[in-house]
């Protein structure tokens, strides 16, 4: 993921693989995934800060409904992402891309199954089926936040097995 420009270090010679991934980082890597797109206007969201590293991306990603905010007028772009929000912008953007996004695991074998939210639901089931979240000791752990070297293997895992058998 670092060697194809779509994660940057957290310093010149850190890449912090155990820190959490925010939301804005996410969607700054699809975004470069995706090629950096041109966009134009703004995101429509009160706390993206103009001319921040992520602006167009988050732009780009609200634009093809990759993203929603945390409400209607936020993104909470340095907000750590959560293991169901990535699941939930990773679908929506295999989505975008008309990738097959039809397969679905039950996920009665977790544990935890039931603390997942409703809006994340189907996109955890697809995840877990494309085998990308293979979750922790039986659990989904929904709501706790992606590391980075977690988001890098997911990345790997999509590319690997959604975007080349479908492209």
């Amino acid at each position: 993921a670092y060697e194809k420009g779509l994660f940057s270090g957290t310093t010149p010679t850190s890449f912090s693989p155990y820190a959490p991934m925010t939301r804005a980082m996410l969607v700054t890597v699809l975004y470069r995934l995706e090629g950096e797109p041109a966009v134009t206007g703004r995101s429509g969201f009160s706390d993206v800060q103009y001319n921040g590293y992520y602006e167009d991306a988050v732009t780009w990603a609200a634009d093809n409904g990759i993203v929603n905010g945390i409400s209607t007028s936020t993104f909470s772009p340095n907000a750590n992402v959560t293991r169901e929000q990535m699941a939930a912008i990773l679908y929506r953007y295999a989505q975008y891309k008309k990738y097959n996004t039809a397969a679905s695991s039950g996920l009665n074998g977790f544990t935890d199954h039931a603390s997942v939210s409703g809006y994340a639901a189907a996109s955890l089931e697809w995840a877990v089926a494309e085998k990308l979240v293979n979750g922790s000791e039986g659990r989904l752990l929904p709501t706790g936040n992606a590391t980075r070297a977690q988001v890098a293997a997911i990345l790997h895992r999509f590319v690997e097995n959604v975007a080349k058998t479908t492209a």
